[in-house]
């Protein structure tokens, strides 16, 4: 992973193969990060994933978008995506360019999160919504 990024990747990380991404080098990942097999990564718009996040089978993240209008639509709009520490994303989820998902947030399998998720919640469904909120065992 590191030749893959370009830069250095902590001993904890772990990961099932396959792994793809387009470009590689405008990934950064924490400590203790999982990624399930078939993980999909678009990072040419940049995206962080934070210390002990869960990233399940077959979830794509994307950070590139295009322009609604027809005559643009050709052109490339990158948005970074950030995932907080301590989320797990279910499989088959997409997270889209733009996207900041919050420290302890869970994505349920199958949703397509097009907005920033808040921390310590779960979101669900396509688009994706709360389903509830996560009370905090450390406090």
């Amino acid at each position: 992973m590191q030749q893959i990024t370009g830069q250095p990747v902590d001993e904890s990380f772990s990961m099932f193969p396959p792994f793809y991404t387009d470009c590689g080098k405008n990934l950064k990942i924490g400590r203790r990060v999982f990624f399930n097999a078939g993980v999909k990564i678009q990072d040419q718009g940049g995206v962080t994933i934070d210390d002990g996040a869960l990233i399940g089978h077959n979830v794509v993240i994307a950070t590139l978008n295009h322009n609604l209008d027809p005559a643009s639509r050709g052109n490339v709009l990158p948005g970074p995506v950030h995932i907080g520490k301590e989320v797990w994303i279910g499989a088959n989820a997409t997270i889209c360019s733009g996207v900041t998902i919050g420290d302890g947030a869970v994505i349920a399998a199958g949703a397509v999160v097009t907005r920033d998720v808040p921390p310590n919640t779960v979101y669900g469904g396509v688009p994706a919504k709360l389903i509830k909120t996560i009370p905090d065992s450390r406090n």
